[in-house]
């Protein structure tokens, strides 16, 4: 491996990890969600809803990413 690709496939494993990092918080806050729904009964909808959009908003933030960037 020649010494100048060293620096770059660190800051891609870099980037993929951080994006694995992520994608496991969303899912603590997916399990933290569904304990929420299971313990609040009928009042989920007001007791649950800062975790239901702190969630949907890692949704669209929180995708896994690799390395090569395709435009479709």
């Amino acid at each position: 491996m020649p010494i100048d690709e060293a620096p770059r496939l660190a800051e891609r494993e870099r980037i993929i990890r951080e994006s694995w990092v992520r994608s496991v918080e969303a899912q603590l806050v997916r399990e933290k969600l569904d304990h929420c729904y299971e313990t609040e009964g009928v009042n989920h909808m007001e007791s649950c809803k800062d975790l239901r959009e702190r969630y949907i908003d890692m949704l669209r933030e929180n995708r896994v990413k690799g390395y090569k960037q395709i435009d479709l």
